[in-house]
């Protein structure tokens, strides 16, 4: 799984700073979830995709597949 978070936060013009204060959590969590270290809560996923103006797979992209069998 990865992100598309600093795609997005760039395309708005804003750093890490406004970011995190337009979502309520510190710069160290956007950073965090930025660069993979930290998969944030439902609820936070959702606030990015609210603020973005996105659904929450165009932000975190998962591959997996269910194995069929």
């Amino acid at each position: 799984m990865y992100n598309r978070v600093k795609h997005y936060r760039e395309a708005q013009g804003w750093s890490q700073g406004e970011l995190a204060r337009r979502l309520g959590v510190s710069r160290q969590t956007v950073n965090a979830v930025e660069t993979d270290k930290y998969d944030p809560s439902l609820p936070l996923a959702l606030r990015m995709a609210k603020l973005f103006a996105v659904n929450v797979p165009d932000i975190f992209i998962d591959d997996w597949e269910p194995d069929n069998d």
